[in-house]
Protein backbone atom coordinates (compact mmCIF):
# COMPACT_ATOMS: atom_id res chain seq x y z
CA UNK A 1 0.00 0.00 0.00
CA UNK A 2 1.71 3.20 -1.20
CA UNK A 3 0.29 5.76 1.20
CA UNK A 4 3.14 8.23 1.19
CA UNK A 5 6.32 8.58 -0.82
CA UNK A 6 9.13 7.80 1.63
CA UNK A 7 11.72 9.92 -0.11
CA UNK A 8 10.52 13.06 -1.80
CA UNK A 9 11.39 12.65 -5.48
CA UNK A 10 8.95 15.34 -6.66
CA UNK A 11 9.57 19.01 -7.27
CA UNK A 12 7.43 19.84 -4.22
CA UNK A 13 8.42 20.26 -0.56
CA UNK A 14 6.41 20.53 2.62
CA UNK A 15 5.57 24.19 3.16
CA UNK A 16 5.46 25.14 -0.53
CA UNK A 17 2.74 27.69 -1.31
CA UNK A 18 0.70 26.70 -4.37
CA UNK A 19 -1.93 28.09 -6.70
CA UNK A 20 -4.46 25.34 -7.42
CA UNK A 21 -7.33 25.34 -9.92
CA UNK A 22 -10.97 25.20 -8.91
CA UNK A 23 -12.39 21.71 -8.50
CA UNK A 24 -15.32 19.96 -6.84
CA UNK A 25 -17.52 22.52 -5.09
CA UNK A 26 -14.91 25.28 -5.42
CA UNK A 27 -15.69 27.73 -8.20
CA UNK A 28 -12.44 29.73 -8.18
CA UNK A 29 -8.73 28.85 -7.94
CA UNK A 30 -7.26 28.88 -4.44
CA UNK A 31 -3.92 29.20 -2.67
CA UNK A 32 -2.67 26.61 -0.23
CA UNK A 33 0.35 25.24 1.59
CA UNK A 34 1.64 21.67 1.12
CA UNK A 35 1.10 19.52 4.22
CA UNK A 36 1.72 16.04 2.81
CA UNK A 37 3.21 14.67 -0.39
CA UNK A 38 1.77 11.58 -2.05
CA UNK A 39 2.88 9.80 -5.22
CA UNK A 40 0.93 11.98 -7.68
CA UNK A 41 -0.93 14.40 -5.44
CA UNK A 42 -0.56 16.78 -2.52
CA UNK A 43 -2.54 17.43 0.65
CA UNK A 44 -2.89 21.20 0.84
CA UNK A 45 -4.13 23.48 3.60
CA UNK A 46 -6.26 26.12 1.87
CA UNK A 47 -4.98 29.54 2.95
CA UNK A 48 -6.67 31.91 0.48
CA UNK A 49 -9.87 31.44 -1.46
CA UNK A 50 -12.68 33.40 -3.06
CA UNK A 51 -15.33 34.62 -0.59
CA UNK A 52 -18.03 32.74 -2.52
CA UNK A 53 -16.13 29.47 -1.93
CA UNK A 54 -15.87 29.94 1.86
CA UNK A 55 -18.78 27.60 2.75
CA UNK A 56 -17.22 24.82 0.62
CA UNK A 57 -13.76 25.44 2.13
CA UNK A 58 -15.24 25.24 5.64
CA UNK A 59 -16.97 21.99 4.73
CA UNK A 60 -13.61 20.60 3.50
CA UNK A 61 -11.95 21.62 6.81
CA UNK A 62 -9.63 23.94 4.88
CA UNK A 63 -7.91 20.95 3.23
CA UNK A 64 -7.80 19.69 -0.34
CA UNK A 65 -6.00 16.94 -2.23
CA UNK A 66 -4.74 18.28 -5.55
CA UNK A 67 -2.94 16.66 -8.47
CA UNK A 68 0.72 17.64 -8.81
CA UNK A 69 0.39 18.36 -12.52
CA UNK A 70 -2.43 20.89 -11.94
CA UNK A 71 -0.74 23.25 -9.47
CA UNK A 72 1.78 26.08 -9.74
CA UNK A 73 4.35 26.78 -7.01
CA UNK A 74 4.14 30.42 -5.90
CA UNK A 75 6.73 30.21 -3.12
CA UNK A 76 9.01 27.33 -2.19
CA UNK A 77 9.05 26.16 1.40
CA UNK A 78 12.23 25.40 3.31
CA UNK A 79 14.38 22.64 1.84
CA UNK A 80 14.09 19.42 3.83
CA UNK A 81 16.96 18.83 6.25
CA UNK A 82 18.71 15.48 6.48
CA UNK A 83 18.05 13.79 9.78
CA UNK A 84 20.79 12.42 12.03
CA UNK A 85 19.64 8.90 11.11
CA UNK A 86 20.36 9.58 7.41
CA UNK A 87 23.86 10.82 8.18
CA UNK A 88 24.72 7.70 10.24
CA UNK A 89 24.06 5.36 7.31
Amino acid sequence: MAEEVEENTSEFNLGDVLLAPAYGNLEKPFTGQVEKIYENSLLVEITENAPADQPAVNEMNHRAVVRMDEVEVIKHGPAPEKSVKDEDK
